[in-house]
């Protein structure tokens, strides 16, 4: 896959007082952004549940350049940055873009695949393997620790 990338509007709930997106927004749209890229490979809600396992958070960090306003038009896309070579361990990151092509933000997550019965990061089953592999990956991509062992 060449690019994947998801388009919003910003809601009035998306803003804060002082009249522009709210910081938490950003990571939500991130979010769906990512959970919308698994479902529409075949790898929705029911398929985690179904292999007792899904995407777990290690951390996010959030870069903001550009303020974004209600009713903007926003452009989130997804790429891989890194990963363990067992693969429990991704690095996954956005870059969110304006109409006006700007680039506002960029948010990055390092996340890894929980078990869910064993509360630990598993390697993804072999069903999620042909999915995780379509992610569009940069070119200085960076190699990860595998589970257990942080970063």
């Amino acid at each position: 896959m060449d690019r994947y990338a998801r388009t919003y509007t910003v809601r009035w709930a998306d803003c804060d007082a002082n009249g522009h997106m709210r910081n938490t927004a950003y990571s939500e749209y991130a979010t769906e952004t990512r959970v919308a890229f698994l479902a529409d490979q075949g790898f929705g809600f029911e398929r985690f549940r179904e292999l007792a396992f899904g995407p777990v958070i290690l951390r996010e960090e959030i870069d903001y350049l550009r303020e974004v306003h209600l009713g903007d038009r926003i452009e989130i896309d997804l790429v891989e940055v890194g990963g363990s070579a067992d693969r429990s361990r991704f690095k996954w990151q956005h870059e969110i873009v304006r109409d006006d092509r700007k680039l506002v933000a960029r948010v990055g997550v390092v996340a890894g695949w929980l078990d869910w019965s064993s509360r630990r990061l598993m390697p993804p089953p072999d069903a999620l393997r042909p999915v995780i592999a379509v992610v569009p990956r940069v070119v200085d991509w960076e190699e990860l620790p595998s589970r257990g062992r942080r970063e």
